[in-house]
């Protein structure tokens, strides 16, 4: 028969043994909570791409069908290919009937208002092949011999200029064409025949060409008044990637700078600013690579709350309320007080953007705009706060992570030209997701910077409304010569030519 002593003994090895097993239960019930968290992350609540949804997602929330037959709808004025103009007319063909249709007689005399119609055509393409045969003669003087040079702007390369912009265009994330896609339509649409490795020769030429212009770019974007910021997933060959910043120059060669180490992970980030947009692959999603991207950029950045942008004051900064629309919409999906405070967030945050919208497409003033968001910024903050202080540990650390960036919720209130979003840095990543998609992104170092530099060129040119193509003919005319490339910058170039 056991003692008192040993059964007092025996009950606190059980007591202990309870507290124990409360605590595994405790860590238990909270890993299961996380990964319920995970499970349920989805692209309505969270930056995940909606390709990434599992199948038993709820569908995404979808307009109702409109009970409108398609096509254009009674009383729409409708529109028509304009005429273009004489000087852009390649040939004038009048068409003049000969008999009366009715009596058969001879007709004379002109229309003064013919009905006009314009047919558009692509001529067949022959390649424009230049021999340039360089002789070579002896002095009868002194005996030496002497090469004739190439003319000007001959570089000594197979292809001339416009046709290197063209494949280099053609194989570039706009136009989202496989090298091979290219070097079958060089034959079919041009009757040249090329290589693949002419295909990256030529796209070799174009980012050198345009390296300047581009470091250009990329300054100017740093003294803008604001920059819209996001980065996504890119991939590289197994080789050297970039990790420090390469040189003050990234004109020169990137090859020689700073690399870590191998590995096929890299991280393509971009920065939309009223007059360029610029590009830049870089191996890490870090603080390392959005200081190299922003460098000295002083003005307002609208970004998600992604860490790597912490350096740069609150203040300064805009959150995207797209991003934050996530957040909520993942707090509402958590049962008890969590939810109900999600809702109302949700909420918010809506009619946020309803009041938004309706300035922008000027039923409201801004003056009324910023009377209207007053109260509502009161009562989103007062709902953070609630939530931050809530028993659902979730939540409540994801509402104090906001409230950690309070200053930059409402920047673009109180400061006109600032959007609430990112969504220009999300649309102009767009096609580079897209080609990396068909393409797995870049083969070499060497292919990053081609990718980085070809987008900013395009990007920026489609914000000017100017040609991409011309742009790289010029850039690439003006290599060959050894003259400056054109300039990106709209007020660069018109004072240049001005000059």
């Amino acid at each position: 028969m056991q003692t008192y002593e040993q059964l007092l003994e025996e009950n606190r090895a059980l007591h202990a043994e309870n507290e124990e097993l409360k605590k595994l239960l405790q860590a238990a019930l909270a890993r299961i909570a996380g990964l319920e968290a995970r499970l349920g992350t989805n692209s309505r609540n969270s930056s995940k791409p909606p390709s990434s949804d599992p199948p038993n997602a709820a569908a995404r929330p979808k307009r109702p069908p409109s009970a409108r037959k398609r096509g254009a709808q009674p009383g729409h004025p409708g529109t028509s290919r304009p005429l273009l103009p004489p000087d852009k007319v390649t040939r004038t063909i009048d068409l003049k009937p000969e008999t009366c249709a009715a009596c058969a007689a001879k007709l004379h005399g002109d229309d003064p208002r013919p009905v006009r119609s314009q047919v558009t055509d692509v001529p067949p393409v022959q390649p424009d092949v230049t021999e340039y045969r360089q002789h070579t003669l002896r002095c009868d003087a002194c005996g030496a011999k002497t090469t004739a040079p190439l003319p000007p702007g001959v570089d000594g390369s197979a292809f001339a200029p416009r046709l290197k912009a063209i494949l280099s265009l053609l194989s570039a994330p706009p136009c989202r064409l496989s090298r091979r896609t290219v070097e079958w339509l060089a034959m079919q649409l041009y009757n040249v025949d090329i290589s693949l490795g002419s295909v990256s020769a030529c796209e070799e030429t174009v980012s050198e060409a345009v390296a300047a212009p581009v470091e250009e770019a990329r300054q100017h974007a740093w003294a803008s008044p604001e920059a819209y910021v996001d980065e996504t997933g890119f991939r590289q060959a197994p080789q050297a990637v970039p990790e420090e910043p390469l040189s003050a120059d990234r004109a020169q060669s990137a090859a020689t700078g700073p690399v870590a180490k191998l590995s096929a992970k890299a991280w393509l980030w971009t920065a939309v600013t009223p007059l360029v947009t610029v590009f830049l692959i870089h191996a890490k999603r870090s603080a390392v690579a959005a200081k190299q991207l922003l460098a000295s950029f002083a003005g307002i950045l609208v970004s998600d709350r992604w860490s790597a942008y912490s350096f740069i004051d609150a203040v300064r900064r805009q959150l995207c309320w797209a991003h934050l629309l996530r957040d909520f919409e993942w707090i509402a999906e958590f049962g008890g007080e969590a939810k109900a405070i999600g809702q109302a967030l949700v909420a918010e945050t809506k009619l946020m953007f309803e009041s938004w919208h309706r300035m922008k497409e000027g039923g409201l003033t801004r003056s009324g705009f910023q009377e209207r968001m007053a109260p509502l910024m009161a009562r989103v903050e007062a709902l953070l706060e609630e939530c931050a202080a809530s028993s659902h540990d979730k939540s409540a650390r994801r509402c104090r992570e906001i409230l950690k960036l309070r200053a930059a919720l409402w920047t673009f209130v109180a400061r006109e030209g600032v959007e609430p979003t990112n969504n220009a840095a999300e649309r102009a990543l767009r096609p580079a997701v897209i080609w990396r998609k068909l393409s797995f992104g870049s083969g070499s170092e060497r292919g990053s910077r081609f990718v980085e530099r070809i987008l900013t060129v395009a990007a920026t040119c489609r914000q000017h409304g100017r040609n991409v193509l011309e742009y790289l003919v010029a850039a690439c005319e003006a290599h060959a010569r050894g003259e400056p490339a054109p300039s990106l910058l709209p007020q660069a170039a018109e004072k240049r030519l001005a000059a």
